[in-house]
C-alpha cells in the first residue's frame, strides 16, 4: 500500500457509494508494500493478520478480523453479562462463510438475548476497533471486490467522521511509543507497593484484576468499556517509571495455526475433496487418490459446494475454475475468506496455463494450482506436499475403488 493508502481507499469507497467488501493483508515490516489488486499475488505468511470491511452504499456495516474466533464478540458480551449465552446459542444462517461473529451476533438478537441498541453498540466498538487497526497499518495489499450486501444490516456508518475520530487517535497513540507499542501488549505489575501508594484504591483494584501479564490493553479496554487509546494513556505513566511492564503473551487472540502435516497425518487419513462439474475428472481423482490411500469426497455442483465442504472438513481442497452458476474463482474466495477454511490448502484445476489466472488463483487465496491435463504422478505429488501420504493399507469397509477406470495409465483432462 506504498501507492494509497487505507484511508484513501475508505474516501474512494465512500465517494462511490459502494457496495461490496474489503480484504486487507498485512506484510511483514521486512517487506515492501505494494498495493492493489495485482499485490495479491505475492506469498504472505500464514501468520499475517488480514481482515474485512463490509459496505453498503459507501457506508460501513461491519468489520473485523478474517481469523478472529468469538472471544472479540465474548468480550463485548460481557458488559452485558450474556458472554454465557454464546455457548447455547448456535451460528445463524446469516453471513455463514465470510462471518462467524456477525452471523453468531445476530443469533443473539433473534433469540431476545440483546437488544438491538446493544448489538449496534457492539459493531460500533468492533468497527472503530478494525478501523484503528487499519488505519495504523503501513505495509501490506487489498482487494475491493463489488458484489451483494452483508445482510440483513443492524446499523450503517458514515466513513469520513469516523476515519477523522480514528486517524486522531492514531496520531495521539504514536505519541506514546516506545513505551507502549501495540494494542496487544499485556500489562503486568513490575512495583505493586508504588502503584498501591499513587492510585486510588479502586484504580489499582481494576489495575490489579487485569494486569496479569495475559490480558491485553485491547481485550481491558473492552472490559471497561474505554477505547483503546484513552486505557494506554491511563497506564502510561507508570510504564514510564518501570511500575508497569508490558509484555507480549501468546493467548486466545492469537490462535495457533495448523501444524505441519506430519505432526497430525497418522492420527487419520488425509480427507480431500474435489469439486467438478466434469465426471470424468471427479472418478479419475477419486481413483488415484482412493488407491494411494486417502479418504476423497467428490461434488459436482459447486453451489452445494460450501455447505458440503463445512461437513466434510477436508485438509485439502481441489477446485476446477471453470464451473457453472459458480467459478472456482468466486468459490475459493468464499472458502478461503472463512476462518474454518484460511489455513486449508486450496488448489485450482485448470485449463489454462496462462499468468492471469495464476494471478487470478492467488488473488482469491488459492494455495496453488494444477494445470489440466495432469497425470497421476503430478497428482500425487501435489496432494503429497499439502497433506503428506495416504495410507493405502488402512482397513476401511467404506472403502470402494472404481472398477470401471480399470488400471489405465491415466491423463486427466
Amino acid at each position: 500500500m506504498s501507492e494509497i493508502d487505507i484511508r484513501s481507499i475508505l474516501q474512494l469507497i465512500e465517494l462511490g457509494q459502494r457496495t461490496g467488501e474489503l480484504f486487507v493483508q498485512a506484510y511483514p515490516t521486512s517487506s515492501s508494500g505494494f498495493g492493489g489488486l495485482m499485490s495479491s499475488e505475492l506469498r504472505l505468511p500464514r501468520s499475517s493478520p488480514s481482515w474485512f470491511v463490509f459496505f453498503l452504499n459507501g457506508q460501513i456495516v461491519y468489520a473485523g478480523e478474517t481469523e478472529s474466533d468469538l472471544l472479540r464478540l465474548k468480550d463485548y458480551l460481557r458488559r452485558y453479562k450474556t458472554e454465557t449465552a454464546l455457548d447455547r446459542t448456535s451460528a445463524s444462517a446469516i453471513a455463514t462463510f465470510n462471518t462467524p461473529e456477525y452471523g453468531y451476533l445476530w443469533s443473539l438478537l433473534e433469540n431476545h438475548l440483546l437488544t438491538p441498541a446493544q448489538g449496534r453498540s457492539i459493531l460500533q466498538n468492533m468497527v472503530h476497533e478494525t478501523l484503528f487497526d487499519l488505519l495504523s497499518l503501513h505495509q501490506g495489499s487489498f482487494v475491493f471486490e463489488l458484489g451483494t450486501p452483508l445482510t440483513p444490516q443492524l446499523t450503517t456508518l458514515e466513513i469520513a467522521p469516523l476515519v477523522t475520530r480514528i486517524i486522531k487517535q492514531v496520531q495521539e497513540w504514536k505519541q506514546l511509543q516506545p513505551h507502549i507499542q501495540s494494542p496487544n501488549q499485556c500489562p503486568v505489575i513490575a512495583n505493586a507497593a508504588s502503584l498501591q501508594e499513587g492510585l486510588p484504591k479502586s484504580s489499582f483494584q481494576t489495575l490489579d484484576r487485569y494486569a496479569d501479564g495475559q490480558t491485553s490493553l485491547r481485550r481491558i479496554a473492552r472490559y471497561l468499556n474505554r477505547d483503546i487509546l484513552t486505557v494506554a494513556r491511563a497506564i502510561y505513566p507508570y510504564v514510564q517509571r518501570g511500575w508497569l511492564h508490558l509484555t507480549h503473551h501468546l493467548s486466545e487472540e492469537s490462535p495457533p495455526s495448523r501444524p505441519p502435516f506430519r505432526a497430525w497425518q497418522t492420527a487419520r487419513v488425509p480427507r480431500i475433496v474435489c469439486i467438478d462439474d466434469g465426471a470424468t475428472v471427479r472418478k479419475a481423482v477419486e481413483y488415484i487418490l482412493d488407491r494411494h490411500g486417502y479418504e476423497v469426497s467428490t461434488i459436482d455442483d459447486p453451489l452445494k459446494a460450501l455447505s458440503r465442504v463445512f461437513q466434510l472438513k477436508p485438509d485439502l481442497i481441489l477446485c476446477d475454475i471453470t464451473m457453472p452458476e459458480l467459478d472456482g474463482y468466486e468459490l475459493c474466495g468464499m472458502l478461503h475468506q472463512s476462518t474454518a477454511f484460511r489455513q486449508i490448502p486450496i488448489v485450482m484445476l485448470t485449463g489454462k496455463d496462462g499468468f492471469i489466472d495464476r494471478v487470478k488463483a492467488r488473488m482469491v487465496g488459492a494455495t496453488d494450482y494444477l494445470t489440466k491435463p495432469f497425470g497421476e504422478s503430478e497428482l500425487l505429488m501435489l496432494v503429497e506436499n499439502y497433506v503428506g501420504q495416504g495410507q493405502p493399507n488402512r482397513s476401511d469397509p467404506n472403502r470402494q475403488t472404481i472398477s470401471a477406470l480399470g488400471e489405465l495409465n491415466l491423463n486427466i483432462t
